[in-house]
């Protein structure tokens, strides 16, 4: 359709935006930077504000990391021992507790008849144990265990146990406590009664079977300001310093209950009792204690220097108790810690002596035991073997030995080399060995 000569045409005009120069350009860039700036910040506020709000409504708890921790480890000075005590390697099999039991009482009896007992200096001695007692109060701690089962009949059963525990270690994250394996062992939950009355939810960091021994934590966030102040880790002290006749104290559970306490003293120190990978010192004490519910061995100085064990195989003596020492356990207690598994081989033996060497037996360790379905018994090492080599590393004594099992891992594979007699020799033999977990 075509306009007529006499309309008048319309304007048509169409509106276009100016472009934008880079100034405005920069401005608009700078304006939403700046509102995602505000909009994080506010978000971020909000985050912080309502988590803890939400977490307690959940009932959750925010993940704690825990903190390295650290043992300092104590020097054997097996080339300086104290005048009295024998340097003689000893053995289940060489004890003589006739003997101990003798000499234990002429030195107990000498020192009762030259000290001038008093009433008064009696009621002094045993206000200085009982200070020692009150204050380990603050380290025992009471473990305990719930486990569901079912009778004969199939009906649900709840069969609950309490065991003696002491604090090692508090940090800003945990609070890490020492307590007896059957403790956890198969226990469907854990709790912790602390001296104060308190109470808390438990989680296992790391057990030993071999030893008997586990490490349990609780997370410093279940515990009120009051309770952290209150409870006290106790000082790990040196066993290597200890002596037969000095006086110490059983805290924990030594008359079959959380909190009871003995008073005694260490009847016999025995030394180079084979073990699972290794020699330790033994020490026996004068009085019974119930160790598979948790002993725990004071010195007067309150330390931390043993526990009662009924996992070492050492001889038996009526009226007497077996303790593991804390020193030659540190390294163990340390990686049990941080939740560390402990290497395990699982031979026992004897350094070979120079009467073995004049017989021709190789220098090394003589393994008089390849422990039944451990990583060495399955690798194929067998007792009369002589091990010579490990991880790369001479052996020539079991200290060697246990150096070297402290810097390997649990599911390594390492090389040893035993040698084994044949007809008329010793033969080099090269066995891999995975490193099991005790």
């Amino acid at each position: 359709m075509t306009d007529s000569p006499n309309e008048k045409k319309f304007m048509r005009e169409k509106i276009v935006k100016p472009p934008i120069n880079k100034r405005r350009l920069a401005g608009r860039i700078l304006c939403l930077c700046l509102f995602a700036v505000i909009l994080g910040v506010v978000a971020a506020v909000s985050f912080v504000v309502s988590m803890p709000v939400v977490e307690k409504f959940l009932g959750t708890e925010p993940p704690t990391t825990s903190i390295p921790i650290t043992i300092e480890q104590d020097s054997d000075p097996a080339t300086r021992e104290p005048a009295g005590e024998t340097m003689v390697e000893t053995t289940a099999e060489s004890l003589q507790p006739e003997e101990m039991r003798e000499e234990m009482e002429e030195m107990v009896s000498e020192a009762m008849g030259d000290f001038p007992w008093t009433t008064k200096n009696l009621q002094e001695f045993n206000e200085a144990i009982r200070a020692i007692y009150l204050e380990s109060e603050k380290s025992i701690v009471t473990v305990s265990s719930i486990r569901q089962e079912t009778d004969w009949f199939d009906n649900p059963v709840v069969n609950t146990g309490q065991y003696a525990g002491i604090i090692t270690t508090i940090n800003s994250s945990e609070v890490v406590i020492l307590t007896g394996e059957n403790a956890v062992e198969e226990a469907d939950s854990l709790g912790v009664t602390f001296g104060d009355g308190s109470t808390a939810s438990v989680e296992v960091k790391q057990k030993d079977t071999v030893a008997g021994m586990a490490v349990v934590r609780v997370s410093t966030s279940e515990l009120s300001e009051q309770t952290l102040n209150w409870i006290k880790a106790v000082e790990l002290g040196n066993s290597y310093s200890v002596r037969t006749g000095d006086l110490i104290l059983a805290v924990g559970s030594p008359a079959g209950h959380v909190h009871s306490v003995k008073s005694g003293m260490i009847s016999y120190v025995a030394r180079g009792v084979q073990v699972a990978d290794g020699q330790t010192r033994m020490l026996y004490t004068d009085f019974d204690g119930e160790g598979d519910q948790g002993v725990f061995l004071l010195n007067l100085s309150g330390q931390l220097i043993g526990w009662i064990t009924e996992h070492a195989d050492a001889e038996d003596i009526a009226g007497a108790s077996l303790a593991m020492p804390i020193s030659e356990y540190k390294w163990m207690l340390e990686r049990l810690s941080n939740g560390i598994a402990i290497p395990y081989v699982g031979i026992q033996g004897q350094d070979v002596s120079d009467a073995m060497l004049e017989q021709g037996i190789p220098q090394g360790v003589y393994i008089t035991e390849s422990i039944a379905d451990s990583p060495a018994y399955q690798a194929g090492i067998q007792s009369g073997d002589i091990l010579v080599r490990f991880n790369g590393q001479e052996i020539v004594s079991l200290r060697d030995f246990q150096s070297c099992l402290e810097d390997v891992e649990s599911g390594e594979t390492v090389t040893a080399v035993v040698c084994r007699k044949s007809i008329d020799e010793y033969r080099e033999i090269e066995y891999h060995i995975t490193i099991g977990a005790r």
